[in-house]
Order: C-alpha cells, then structure tokens, then sequence
C-alpha cells in the first residue's frame, strides 16, 4: 500500500514531462522530480525514519513510472495523430 504514493507521483511527473518541448530538460525535469518525490514518498510513508536506504527504492521507483508515462502517452498521441 506504501507504493502507491511514488506511481501516482511517477504518473504525475510524466504528465508534467509530456508538456515541456526540449528533450534535455524533460530529461532534467523528470531526474529532478523523481529525486524530489521519492525522498517526499518514503517521508510520507514513514520508511525514511526507520532507514533512509528506502529512498534508493522510491526515487528509482518514481522515475520509471516517470518514464513509462511518457512512453504510453507518446504512444497514444502518435496513434491518434497517425489516425487523423
């Protein structure tokens, strides 16, 4: 249940990553982010009190569901564009 929290943030930096134009500073954005709301995910779920070895989970966490946002929805704009 502690999981939840850095997909729906991963999906939320996706989101945010799909409306910046420049490669380079999605990239920046999404690493940024990803670091932000992991360290905010295992400070939420009160797993950086016992040990702050659970951000090394939650930050890698975050940014693939950062990442696979953005490939889904790059997929889906090309599919609708394509059927234009």
């Amino acid at each position: 249940m502690h999981e939840i929290f850095p997909v729906v943030a991963g999906v939320l930096v996706g989101v945010i990553a799909m409306r910046i134009a420049s490669l380079q500073v999605r990239t920046i954005v999404i690493a940024l982010l990803s670091v932000l709301f992991g360290v905010a995910a295992s400070a939420v779920s009160g797993e950086l009190e016992l040990s702050w070895e659970f951000v090394l989970v939650d930050i890698p966490l975050v940014a693939i569901s950062a990442l696979a946002t953005v490939f889904v929805l790059r997929r889906v704009f090309a599919a609708s564009v394509a059927h234009r």
